[in-house]
């Protein structure tokens, strides 16, 4: 009896030794083991980061003033990117971000050179660091250059303001190499309308509408993050090819107005789209969204005294921040919206739209784009299946951008490009919107 009962002892020590701390941590290295694997094998395709702006603010787009063959973590206001952390988060293919504000032209043909320039500034990049960056203007492009070794490198436009008003602009920025266009971007375009923005068009006005088929016959994906809910449906009625969300979250867990409502990831479901979740803080958690509207009500109470003085703003919001710390947003969160996408839309319709660069702070876990396998091991630890993971990182949006070109292919053999004019399609009307920081 008492060898027996010893016999007990030694096997309950054993179990519970085998589900101690040793245990769990030889689990957490057998997820990041296969985290990794499945990164080295499916590029991970991020939506959406603004590096290049911050090219454009700190160094005027002089880019050999920014090495980012370096590790810029240790700057005094450090970036987010460089070529380093990018290889340390396995990142295989980024969408890069040629972000400029409304306020520059509100519209109008003045937005036109300065996107070009942000381009420009991408071409730029991927030849100064061959070893490291290439251009991708198709799928097979992306997976070609992600087995070379490389970081493929694609260009989204974020903002329909960019072609000022124009079809010809927008043929042209899909020959210099942009693959998205944001329709909108913090305010309304002339021919559509925000989600931050008081409604113009109650969604996309007739020029709108065409724009979206011209994007369907150039191959070019339609983004519909930053878009008014009526503009959402509006473009999921008209285009041809799935959409995009490109660094967006779900309104379901937090209500916030850039956020993708339930009704419309059941279309993006029925039209086989994407939302790419982004990693924004007050559009992942509700207590920081709470917070963020404190910090805008500081804001705006410094640019009523202080009419025009925008960076002034900045500063006096930063500094109330400084001195009222918020909530923060993490991982977690991130991850919470991901499932989601999948829980509505399902795996195959979801991805990841950092916004890195783009954005003021970083949820804890995911301060640079060094962290993106922590949330690869986060989707497993919840019972993401290979597969699935596989879609997470990069599938889903490679097939997305396979239909949106096979829908090209067809459109083009049946119509020639659009001439359409917006004043001949809307009749006269007049710009407006202000500048802000990208996000």
């Amino acid at each position: 009896m008492n060898r027996l009962l010893t016999g007990c002892t030694l096997a309950c020590a054993a179990i519970l030794a085998s589900t101690g701390p040793a245990s769990a941590q030889q689990d957490e290295g057998a997820l990041r083991e296969r985290a990794l694997r499945l990164m080295s094998e499916t590029p991970l395709i991020d939506g959406h980061n603004d590096l290049p702006w911050q090219f454009r603010g700190r160094v005027d787009n002089q880019i050999a003033e920014l090495d980012i063959s370096q590790d810029l973590s240790g700057m005094e206001r450090p970036t987010h990117t460089d070529i380093p952390r990018l290889r340390a988060g396995r990142v295989g293919a980024q969408f890069w971000s040629v972000y400029i504000p409304i306020g520059l032209g509100g519209g109008t043909p003045g937005d036109v050179r300065t996107v070009v320039e942000q381009i420009d500034l991408v071409h730029r990049l991927a030849a100064r660091y061959p070893a490291d960056l290439e251009i991708a203007l198709t799928p097979d492009d992306v997976e070609r250059i992600f087995k070379s070794g490389k970081i493929a490198s694609m260009i989204g436009m974020e903002g329909g303001h960019s072609i000022g008003n124009s079809l010809g602009a927008l043929r042209a920025t899909y020959a210099l190499g942009a693959r998205y266009m944001t329709i909108t971007h913090s305010k309304n375009t002339l021919w559509a309308d925000s989600a931050t923005d008081d409604p113009m068009n109650d969604g996309l006005s007739p020029f709108g509408k065409e724009v979206i088929r011209e994007m369907n016959r150039l191959g070019m994906l339609v983004d519909l993050s930053h878009v008014s809910e009526a503009t959402m449906h509006d473009a999921l009625d008209v285009s041809e090819a799935p959409v995009i969300f490109s660094h967006s979250s779900c309104k379901a867990l937090t209500d916030h107005p850039r956020n993708v409502p339930d009704d419309v990831l059941e279309r993006v479901r029925d039209t086989r789209g994407v939302v790419m979740v982004t990693f924004v803080p007050s559009y992942i958690n509700e207590d920081v969204a709470a917070y963020g509207e404190l910090y805008d009500a500081e804001r705006a109470r410094y640019l009523e005294a202080n009419p025009g003085d925008i960076e002034g703003a900045r500063r006096a919001a930063g500094e109330w921040a400084e001195a009222n710390p918020g909530p923060k947003a993490t991982l977690a969160d991130v991850a919470d919206h991901i499932d989601h996408v999948r829980a509505v839309a399902g795996a195959s319709c979801v991805g990841i739209g950092s916004d890195y660069d783009g954005i003021r702070s970083l949820p804890v876990g995911l301060e640079d784009v060094s962290t993106f396998p922590d949330l690869i091991v986060e989707m497993l630890r919840r019972g993401w299946s290979d597969d699935e993971i596989r879609g997470l990182l990069g599938e889903n949006v490679l097939r997305v951008w396979r239909e949106a070109e096979s829908v090209a292919a067809r459109l083009q053999q049946e119509r020639p490009a659009s001439d359409a004019i917006m004043e001949e399609l809307d009749g006269a009307t007049t710009g407006r919107g202000s500048g802000e920081a990208s996000d």
